[in-house]
């Protein structure tokens, strides 16, 4: 009998000691998140700010900058092969300097207005929206024989320009990251339950596959300005333009055989709040869009 009383006390005192831990781990667990939860708003509040500024800071760089284009752009026409070929190659230098910091502050300022107050949400015909950005881009299309195809796109719901600012990134850079042959690019769709995945592919240089991830971090460029004009932007605004409708954005690549780029946009447009990073003036919204009948695709 001792041996049980024995017994049945250790036990108790397991079980004591075992709600206590149990305890002890939930304590932890509810300040571990509350601690995930503080660092989450912070990261949120530190993005928003600096989203902020970017936006203000390339707003109000754009008119002074454009002064000194003007002026640099008029000592040009002004005095070229009036004073020193010095001079002539130092003005060209500063002029050259200035257009690439206009298009830089440009892309800064177009990269940072992603999910600010004006977006405008509604049902969205990506067919319309991709021949629209073919046509956009048909001088760069004809100077380099390519050819663009596309599938039949479904719609979705989204923000028509940012969806065609995706759009004319992912062709553009076919068009420009080209290998000898002439640029083949296909835009296609794969229609799921809950979210559309479209495709972009291209017959260019391809990228390596340490550089797949690194592509999409803005003011990356894996080429230099004389290779290849741009300002390193491009991918990173597809990323955020993804990312901001819910979505998200990968690519598969063989350097030297090209790549395709997936972009994943949900049919139910989910929008963050200005206190997740989505800008003034934008609200949580949830959008549930039967898609519209499209020949040869089911409902």
């Amino acid at each position: 009998m001792e041996d049980l009383a024995a017994t049945r006390r250790e036990n108790e005192e397991l079980k004591r000691q075992l709600k206590e831990a149990h305890a002890a781990l939930e304590a932890a667990r509810s300040r571990l998140d509350e601690r995930v939860d503080e660092r989450t708003q912070e990261l949120t509040r530190s993005n928003r700010d600096l989203e902020q500024f970017a936006y203000v800071a390339s707003h109000d760089l754009q008119e002074p900058l454009r002064m000194v284009v003007s002026y640099l752009q008029l000592l040009e026409r002004r005095y070229a092969g009036k004073l020193d070929s010095d001079a002539d190659e130092f003005i060209g230098y500063a002029v050259d300097g200035a257009r690439r910091m206009q298009r830089l502050i440009s892309d800064l300022l177009t990269y940072s207005r992603v999910g600010r107050a004006g977006a405008q949400l509604r049902q969205v015909d990506v067919n319309a929206v991709v021949d629209r950005v073919v046509e956009a881009l048909g001088a760069s299309i004809s100077d380099s024989a390519a050819t663009v195809t596309r599938d039949d796109l479904p719609s979705i719901w989204a923000d028509e320009g940012q969806l065609g600012q995706l759009f004319q990134n992912l062709i553009g850079n076919g068009l420009k990251f080209r290998g000898e042959s002439a640029p083949r690019i296909h835009v296609a769709a794969q229609p799921r339950e809950h979210e559309v995945e479209y495709t972009v592919r291209d017959n260019g240089i391809g990228i390596a596959p340490e550089y797949q991830e690194r592509i999409f971090v803005i003011f990356q460029r894996l080429h230099g300005r004389s290779d290849y004009a741009g300002t390193g932007i491009g991918l990173a605004l597809c990323k955020k333009i993804a990312e901001w409708h819910g979505g998200c954005i990968s690519v598969e690549s063989v350097e030297g055989s090209g790549s395709t780029f997936h972009v994943v946009l949900p049919r139910t447009a989910r929008v963050p709040s200005a206190e997740a990073g989505g800008g003034e003036g934008s609200t949580l919204q949830n959008a549930t869009v039967a898609r519209a009948a499209m020949p040869g695709q089911p409902q």
